[in-house]
């Protein structure tokens, strides 16, 4: 009997695991006009001006923005401690006149105040979080709270385009990735077309979208906050300032897990600010050679990661993605 008992307690939680792997995520509300959307910072200390720039764009889009009661707090080169920036973070889910967060910037330190924020406390007040970078933290976390958010540029990018209007002969010119997360705050769905590649791989595959910075996610492997551990995923990679060697080591160690073993699609992003090593001078030859044994759709040079265009990517919804002679296209399930 104890036996019966055993091996029945065992299925279960086989049941309960594939379960939760494959939870139906939650997408957050649509904004409408004047719906409040909080500043704040994640991880490094930004410059004043980036908070300032985000107020105005976002007051240009209709929303009323709000600044997170520890904004311009410093320790170290962080944005405050990480209770200082927990407290930030806790504050922007638990007011219900506030519908989306935006961070200010990236840089490292997202992970510290995480730690001490539970993921049925991201799941209980689903609302859009906007970031890229060391952000990717976050969104790995919220994808295992079960709950969609915004791998898009920040703040600190509103405001480098709000310098470039005024030398700009057309400075009323739409910012196509800032039209685009704005259309998804208000409700919208995506669909990108890029141009094709050489190294791209055709075929087309559907499933659940995660990823971001490369160096952030495999940092989390085995966690609770890691989101590769859902099934049927469509994996986007990208980094900054990363050597060819070190991405090289962190494709390897996904390779070693299994984990590129079950991935539906991979799309490769931008690598910029790198270091190439002897044996490749390009970090999409390397990413070609590395990512060759695997038979499933594969888009390189896709415009997303620490460039200008960086397509605003929702991270936990579900997507289908074709790779063909004539190009490539990425779209969200309505």
């Amino acid at each position: 009997m104890k036996k019966l008992l055993l091996v029945l307690g065992c299925l279960i939680c086989i049941c309960f695991m594939g379960f939760a792997q494959n939870k139906k995520m939650v997408r957050p509300a649509a904004l409408k006009p004047g719906d409040k959307i909080a500043i704040l910072s994640m991880a490094s200390d930004p410059k004043d001006v980036y908070a300032k720039a985000g107020m105005k764009v976002l007051k240009e889009w209709g929303y009323t923005p709000v600044l997170s009661p520890n904004l311009g707090a410093k320790h170290g080169s962080f944005a405050g401690t990480p209770e200082q920036r927990r407290d930030d973070m806790l504050w922007a889910l638990r007011d219900p006149e506030i519908k989306a967060v935006m961070s200010t910037r990236g840089g490292y330190g997202s992970i510290q105040q995480l730690q001490q924020i539970p993921l049925d406390t991201l799941a209980k007040y689903p609302k859009w979080i906007i970031g890229y970078s060391d952000i990717t933290s976050v969104h790995s976390a919220m994808v295992n709270a079960g709950v969609m958010s915004i791998h898009a540029h920040m703040c600190g990018y509103l405001y480098e385009k709000e310098v470039e209007k005024l030398f700009s002969d057309n400075p009323d010119a739409p910012d196509s990735c800032s039209l685009a997360l704005r259309n998804i705050l208000a409700g919208g769905v995506p669909e990108y077309n890029v141009p094709t590649h050489k190294y791209n791989r055709y075929g087309k595959a559907s499933g659940m979208l995660v990823g971001g910075n490369l160096s952030v996610f495999c940092g989390m492997i085995g966690s609770e906050y890691d989101f590769l551990k859902n099934d049927n995923i469509i994996l986007f990679i990208e980094d900054v300032s990363e050597s060819t060697s070190s991405v090289n080591r962190m494709i390897q160690q996904m390779k070693i897990l299994g984990i590129l073993d079950k991935v539906k699609g991979i799309i490769v992003g931008q690598f910029t600010d790198y270091s190439p090593n002897s044996d490749f001078k390009k970090m999409e030859d390397m990413l070609n050679v590395e990512l060759r044994g695997y038979n499933i759709p594969i888009a390189f040079n896709f415009p997303v990661g620490h460039v200008d265009e960086n397509y605003p990517m929702i991270e936990g919804a579900s997507v289908t993605l074709e790779v063909g002679k004539k190009g490539v296209s990425l779209t969200f399930d309505k």
